[in-house]
């Protein structure tokens, strides 16, 4: 793994510590870091990392906080306080 890889894993899970701790301009600050580390080193970011972000406002989502999930015929609906839907299959 390389040395930006990590750090983007980390900063992951910083994002997430301090979005449940309840800093969300500081998780939001972690998450532009990452998404820029990524695209300087034309890397894709993690899945996992992806699902919880919102690509409109930066905020670390965190269910029943500051989003709201929902599920409909074949998809999770996963909707941001700024009011941005995002949409993922499932079987």
């Amino acid at each position: 793994m390389s040395i930006a890889a990590e750090r983007i894993d980390r900063l992951h899970a910083l994002a997430r510590a301090t979005a449940r701790a309840g800093d969300d301009d500081r998780a939001r600050e972690y998450v532009r870091l990452a998404r820029r580390l990524a695209e300087r080193n034309r890397l894709r970011l993690p899945r996992e990392f992806r699902r919880f972000t919102c690509d409109a406002c930066d905020a670390f989502l965190v269910p029943g906080r500051n989003a709201r999930v929902r599920t409909r015929n074949g998809h999770v609906v996963v909707t941001c306080d700024c009011g941005t839907q995002a949409r993922y299959p499932y079987e």
